[in-house]
């Protein structure tokens, strides 16, 4: 009884001061806000001018991350609206609304009247009704300089069938934010989390609303238990009894005037309700203690529903800090949570299967009595080491290198065989990346786009790639990165002040200064040259001293061994090296 009331307390005492912060939040926010209006309304007034929908073949859209990416219920099809892109100098938001064909893989943008405001970090759920409506709400709109945020409270519908945008005004719904979380459940849409942040402050959420799909109202629930802290970006996943499930997700704290503590969550709760998921139910939070492997602690990671009752998580970034700078380590890796028996494992690629086989019957004439067929048959085949430049239209060269590796037994095989199976299985998979765009259809993941960091430096992406969650064989390219869409703008570069509505509109971007620049800095430095037949390892072995004082040389002469080494050559998974092109 005593702990019981001392966790009451506690409980209402959390609830009093974050009603306070969201207060002092709110008021310091709304100046902010009320600039940023003006400038959303200037684009809706653009928007406003569109009265017809039209429906055109288009390349695949350009770089972004933290858009969303929703299958469409009735058609093979993807959904992408929104999204954001940052150059260096300026923040692109977007509104533009993208289908991808998957039989054709192809895109298509619709233009459609009156569409949600620019916005990144909201949240998109599809239901089957009327044949298929997009959800939008929330989400965020930032001004080109990246400094202002205005959180949006809207909630919008697409309908699918007539390719029609619209607003649905309710009250009583959540306040303002984004990296909230959002899912269908039965008859509803339940949101969860996200976080407010103005120029000064900012406050993470943890409370929980529902929106009525057939009397389109607002409630917030009010679950009994202990529930998660505070958070944004975490996972959230229905299970088929109407049960919410809520994983990880990223939150800070203020330790000390202009000092922030960042948290990475890694705990596990339930929503349950205790009825048939009416507005009158009541819902209790519990704690979840799943068995297997848990990922491991990241944030920024993208979730999706996946076949046979899993739910899945791809990707992220572990940011380490060393004194005043940040080092992040990101990943591409897959891990499956099985909701009905409460267990995380990783996902692992089997290889295609045609190649194994051929490979096994090659053993099977050299050797008898091999009777591994099955055990071969579940492992992935490598290690293979593919390496691919890519350069940047400004000029800069991104290494990639990948390793698939394979089990320890391979490792006995010769030479010759490693040879002829890295030729047969060339196998590729999505660079490590956070904040990616997610969808299944058909049992069939897609990842489009994201981002990851070298050094100051973000790469945008705007790659497409797919793996059959059935077989889990391999990765398949269907858009790949465009350098040209790679471009980077250091603040000294350019004095100027650019407008603001080209800025946060994402227009035409410059192109032509920075890549005469590059070419005037790729003219002042000759890298050291690769040697006849010289194999790649062996050249990188040999200059790897001059790679990292070159990395040091343009990270600052503060930049550690370490953080300059890792720009250079990060693991034997990922390799990026930042270098300027020597000839362009």
């Amino acid at each position: 009884m005593g702990k019981k009331g001392k966790r009451e307390k506690k409980g209402k005492g959390a609830e009093k001061t974050a009603a306070k912060m969201e207060k002092k939040v709110s008021r310091r926010a709304k100046k902010e806000e009320e600039d940023l209006e003006a400038l959303i309304a200037e684009f809706q007034s653009l928007d406003a001018k569109k009265t017809q929908v039209i429906e055109s073949s288009c390349p695949p859209p350009s770089p972004r991350l933290n858009g969303s990416l929703s299958a469409h219920p009735e058609k093979d099809e993807l959904i992408l609206f929104g999204g954001e892109y940052f150059n260096g100098q300026k923040t692109y938001l977007y509104n533009e609304l993208y289908v991808y064909n998957i039989r054709k893989n192809s895109w298509s943008k619709v233009e459609i009247p009156n569409p949600p405001p620019r916005r990144c970090a909201h949240q998109a759920a599809v239901v089957p009704t009327a044949g298929g409506q997009l959800w939008v709400f929330g989400g965020e709109f930032a001004s080109p300089n990246g400094e202002q945020f205005y959180h949006y409270k809207d909630l919008w519908v697409l309908h699918l069938a007539t390719k029609t945008w619209e607003q649905i005004k309710a009250s009583g719904g959540p306040s303002g934010r984004s990296g909230h979380r959002m899912v269908a459940c039965k008859r509803q849409l339940i949101v969860f989390g996200g976080f407010h942040e103005s120029a000064r402050d900012y406050i993470y959420y943890n409370d929980v609303y529902a929106f009525n799909l057939d009397s389109f109202t607002w409630s917030k629930l009010v679950p009994s238990g202990i529930g998660p802290a505070p958070r944004s970006g975490c996972q959230m996943a229905t299970t088929p009894e109407g049960s919410i499930i809520i994983y990880g997700g990223y939150s800070k704290q203020r330790i000390k005037k202009d000092v922030d503590k960042g948290t990475l969550h890694t705990d596990m709760f339930l929503l349950k309700t205790e009825g048939a998921g009416k507005e009158e139910d009541k819902w209790a939070w519990s704690r979840l203690n799943p068995s297997g492997v848990k990922p491991t602690p990241r944030s920024g990671f993208s979730v999706a529903i996946g076949p046979n009752n899993r739910s899945l998580l791809f990707g992220g970034v572990h940011d380490e800090e060393e004194e005043e700078s940040i080092e992040g380590d990101f990943f591409n890796d897959i891990y499956f949570y099985d909701m009905g028996k409460n267990r995380w494992f990783p996902g692992q690629l089997k290889g295609p299967k045609s190649e194994k086989r051929k490979r096994r019957r090659g053993r099977q004439a050299e050797a008898e009595g091999d009777e591994d067929e099955d055990t071969e048959n579940q492992h992935p085949q490598g290690p293979v080491e593919i390496v691919k430049e890519v350069v940047a239209e400004d000029g800069t060269v991104m290494t990639i290198k990948q390793v698939i590796s394979g089990p320890a037994e391979e490792k006995e095989r010769s030479e010759s065989e490693e040879e002829e199976d890295g030729a047969l299985s060339q196998q590729v998979e999505p660079c490590p990346r956070s904040n990616a765009m997610l969808a299944v259809k058909h049992g069939i993941l897609y990842v489009y786009g994201g981002m990851f960091e070298v050094g100051d430096r973000q790469f945008t992406l705007s790659d497409l790639y797919s793996v059959d969650l059935h077989k889990m064989e391999e990765w398949k390219v269907l858009v790949e990165m465009d350098p040209k869409a790679q471009e980077w703008l250091e603040e000294s570069e350019s004095d100027e002040e650019e407008d603001d509505t080209e800025g946060a509109e994402g227009g035409e971007e410059e192109e032509e200064s920075s890549e005469e620049e590059s070419e005037d800095e790729g003219g002042e430095e000759q890298h050291p040259s690769v040697q006849p037949d010289e194999k790649h390892e062996d050249y990188l072995s040999r200059t790897e001293q001059y790679w990292i004082k070159l990395a040091r040389s343009n990270m600052g002469p503060d930049a550690k061994e370490k953080k300059s080494s890792a720009v250079v050559h990060r693991d034997n998974r990922w390799d990026t090296s930042v270098s300027v092109a020597a000839d362009k």
